[in-house]
């Protein structure tokens, strides 16, 4: 009984602190619904290219979702792994990377002046047949966010958020990318380079980098990803990261009444994950989510 009431006690003191901190302000300023594009919208556009997060601005996003790898150099880029996926590569001589040799792709290995010579946008996705094939590369966080600004205000919108996963895990450490506080230091060095602070997200399925952001930049937005194999409470969760998120982030499958509430009472916005059935995106929204993330952001409406 007294470790129930030593963990229920440390959950409220999480929450407490929680709402004083300047994170918690709501996305975007306002409270309107979220619609995001997962890595721009990787079902009609290339995944993570300037183009698909241009086309996805385009469509009505309100957060472009993206993913950001470490090359050799030390750039932080847009890359869904840290290596060049077989299903969406072509090699500078034409020909298209094989599974078999994808891993030994490794970006981190890489500085990015060879990454820019692998094309990630001719090669026709088994998975997303309607995706429009343009040339592009894996572009370097600085440039995606200097052609999103530069295009929202040409075309007077408003601006969007950034939602940008690291891309780690422990095993990964030192082989596919630097340790978690050298990520988020090179990371956090383009935001502020950039000055999208309030508009940027970091989210992530690895724990040490998120608590890392929150010691080291507490008015960072953060968000929590779940798998949805993850059979942690959702208290455990919280008791194991240790700080309240701006967003819990889990795989819709995961996402009940009850878990909107556990996360609305905890102060926490809940944005599940990948969503692209018109019919499940109602679902979720009348049960209170609070946005959601999808690879046909056109499945949201217009704008």
């Amino acid at each position: 009984m007294k470790n129930k009431v030593a963990f229920l006690l440390g959950l409220m003191a999480i929450s407490c602190s929680a709402r004083i901190n300047p994170a918690f302000a709501p996305l975007g300023g306002n409270a309107a619904f979220d619609k995001q594009g997962h890595r721009g919208c990787c079902g009609l556009m290339p995944e993570n290219t300037i183009t698909g997060y241009l086309k996805a601005i385009d469509i009505g996003v309100t957060t472009l979702e993206m993913d950001g790898v470490i090359s050799k150099d030390k750039q932080v880029l847009m890359s869904h792994e840290p290596f060049f996926n077989h299903d969406i590569t072509t090699k500078p001589d034409g020909s298209f990377v094989t599974e078999g040799e994808e891993k030994q792709l490794n970006i981190y290995r890489m500085d990015y002046a060879e990454v820019r010579l692998y094309d990630v946008g001719l090669k026709p996705h088994p998975r997303f047949p309607e995706q429009l094939k343009v040339k592009a590369v894996k572009p370097l966080l600085r440039n995606v966010i200097d052609s999103v600004e530069a295009y929202t205000a040409s075309k007077r919108l408003k601006p969007v958020l950034y939602n940008i996963e690291t891309k780690c895990s422990p095993a990964g450490d030192g082989v596919y990318h630097p340790a978690p506080a050298e990520f988020v230091e090179l990371l956090m060095a383009v935001v502020k380079e950039k000055k999208i602070e309030d508009r940027v997200i970091i989210q992530s399925f690895d724990p040490r980098s998120l608590q890392y952001l929150h010691e080291h930049y507490p008015a960072i937005k953060t968000a929590l990803l779940v798998e949805n194999f993850d059979k942690k409470t959702f208290a455990l969760q919280l008791k194991d990261l240790g700080f309240i998120p701006t967003i819990y982030s889990p795989a819709h499958e995961l996402v009940t009444p009850l878990l909107v509430k556990q996360c609305h009472d905890a102060g926490i916005k809940i944005i599940p994950w990948t969503v692209n059935d018109a019919a499940r995106i109602k679902e979720l929204k009348a049960l209170g989510v609070d946005g959601i993330i999808s690879d046909y952001p056109n499945l949201f409406g217009k704008r």
